[in-house]
């Protein structure tokens, strides 16, 4: 039952809450100690994606942590930053990948991410192997921890034996849910972000890729359901946004995860709602560890100062590199 049942985290006392908690760390920090090489990684089916790598030493290690941002995120938000510098410090190469059309250029086809598309995490792991890496450890906030978490659950075959653990936080595991969730009165504050910067991204696919794509409307979409069922459904192939939830949320994959694997979910995130705190399944699995700590924010966790080192940074790591979990 690897049910984590206190939590190490104490925020500062100036992020009294799950809002504060949210928006101070995505809006203040900086963490310009980062310095990444980039590369284009071409794929299979003719698009690519972005990798940025941040390496612990001079040369390659035999340790890598892939690092996946979170919705409309990019290798560039200071969460993933954090996490990078956090990884090389403890000596371990860091890899942050940009989602297809999040690494400042747009991707070749009239597709773009979506969050149950594990293939492209995939390719990005098998393209790190081809470099040697000996141990492989994954990493993912919101978005990106659903791609992680049902990476590693839908196919435990296919997740190659380097992959040795997992560390995720803020975690839509019910996409159904989280997307109501994010549309109550509370959270249109970051409902807005999110829907300005996708839209944005349609425009510009339309004009990137003329014929492709009908626009009338797409201003009066006003939530993530809406958005999905319009769009992002048909462009990969779902019937429409039930469908497109259904298939991606990792909640119902956790069950074949085979590696250990953390899940931090902080009780007071605003953007996700009670079924995203999945107990039953921690306790019935071997692997999965859930902790949800009383505060948190979305994808917060900061300490003290905005810049400083994060909890979940911390957490990460000592999971990670413990001889142990837990």
């Amino acid at each position: 039952m690897p049910i984590v049942e206190k939590s190490g985290y104490r925020p500062a006392a100036y992020l009294s809450n799950g809002h504060l908690q949210t928006i101070i760390p995505s809006t203040l920090r900086q963490v310009p100690e980062v310095h990444y090489q980039r590369e284009n990684l071409e794929l299979a089916d003719g698009d690519f994606v972005t990798l940025d790598w941040a390496l612990a030493g001079r040369q390659r290690g035999r340790q890598l942590g892939i690092i996946s941002h979170g919705l409309e995120g990019s290798s560039d938000r200071p969460y993933v930053r954090g996490m990078a510098r956090a990884l090389t410090r403890a000596g371990i190469d860091a890899l942050a990948w940009n989602y297809r059309g999040c690494g400042g250029e747009p991707n070749r086809l009239p597709r773009a991410y979506h969050l149950g598309d594990t293939d492209d995490l995939a390719a990005v792991i098998d393209h790190a192997l081809t470099l040697e890496y000996e141990e492989v450890f994954l990493t993912g906030f919101s978005a990106g921890g659903n791609v992680t978490l049902k990476y590693l659950g839908e196919d435990a075959h296919r997740v190659p034996p380097q992959v040795k653990r997992a560390a995720v936080f803020s975690v839509p595991t019910d996409l159904k849910a989280g997307s109501e969730n994010i549309s109550r009165w509370q959270n249109r504050v970051y409902l807005y972000r999110f829907m300005k910067s996708l839209r944005q991204k349609m425009r510009d696919k339309a004009v990137q890729l003329p014929g492709h794509f009908d626009l009338t409307g797409l201003e009066e979409l006003r939530d993530f359901p809406q958005f999905d069922d319009r769009y992002t459904a048909p462009m990969h192939g779902f019937a429409s946004a039930d469908a497109y939830y259904e298939h991606s949320a990792s909640a119902r994959y956790l069950g074949g995860i085979q590696v250990p694997t953390l899940l931090v979910n902080a009780l007071n995130d605003p953007l996700l709602p009670p079924s995203c705190f999945p107990r039953a399944a921690a306790a019935a699995s071997q692997f999965l560890y859930l902790e949800t700590p009383p505060t948190g924010g979305h994808v917060g966790f900061a300490e003290g100062r905005p810049d400083g080192e994060y909890y979940s940074e911390r957490r990460a790591v000592d999971f990670l590199t413990r001889a142990v979990p837990g």
